[in-house]
């Protein structure tokens, strides 16, 4: 269960998920690069973890690939980042199809080919794609999302088939209704959402961060070296395959 020696980058690491995903890692070892938009809230979540904050704007591809040029060799990486906007499909704007489609998609691709190359010629590497369980079981209000997430569940497994013989595994973690400021957002705008998502739990709880960070943690670790192409939903049991 250790990462003492490796490097691992979050993508949205100082987001709700993201800084619980930092920590985790952290504790385990790794050192951390934290990599989002908001560079101040990046460095608040690296500097108590002795880890690397870096700003990335994963809208630009020149920007991604001036991150994967000069970020060194890296051991994990975490695909956290992305952007939901809920709307009924047919009233959304292409536009903002747009901007999840770089963010949720275009970004872990160009990420994933940049840095993937190094972790095979090492012999060693984790691939953590964090997808949604509205992209597995579809969710009301979000088409756009939930199909560029969707895009993530192909990526994934077949990375994890091109690259198990250089000792990369390539896994999916879907977060169900989670405690994040992105989802207290929409909460705001429709009170008693919480509670009524909490009631259609088994577990009778909506997610936290650390939920769903243990996970991925774990599945960066040597014990779940026999572990690839597989799709986790983290949902308290809302979801079930």
């Amino acid at each position: 269960m250790s990462l003492d020696g490796r490097t691992a980058v979050v993508t949205g690491g100082a987001g709700g998920i993201g800084r619980a995903i930092c920590a985790d890692l952290a504790s385990l070892g790794a050192r951390v690069v934290v990599a989002d938009l908001d560079l101040e809230a990046a460095e608040n979540v690296a500097k108590p973890l002795g880890g690397t904050a870096t700003r990335v704007d994963l809208t630009d591809p020149d920007e991604i690939d001036a991150f994967t040029t000069g970020v060194g060799p890296v051991d994990v990486l975490v695909h956290n980042a992305g952007v939901s906007i809920v709307e009924p499909f047919t009233e959304s704007d292409p536009a903002a199809w747009d901007l999840m489609w770089r963010i949720n998609l275009r970004a872990p691709m160009q990420l994933t080919r940049a840095l993937l190359p190094g972790m095979t010629e090492r012999g060693w590497g984790r691939l953590v794609f964090v997808s949604s369980d509205g992209a597995r079981a579809g969710s009301g209000g979000e088409g756009a999302y939930a199909a560029t997430k969707a895009g993530l569940f192909g990526l994934a497994k077949t990375l994890a088939r091109e690259a198990a013989r250089g000792g990369v595994t390539s896994n999916v973690v879907c977060p169900g209704p989670t405690d994040t400021p992105m989802v207290q957002q929409v909460a705001g705008r429709h009170p008693g959402l919480l509670d009524k998502l909490a009631k259609q739990i088994p577990l009778r709880r909506i997610g936290r961060p650390d939920d769903v960070a243990g996970l991925i943690a774990f599945l960066c670790t040597d014990r779940a070296g026999y572990i690839t192409g597989q799709t986790v939903s983290v949902s308290g049991g809302i979801t079930m395959q």
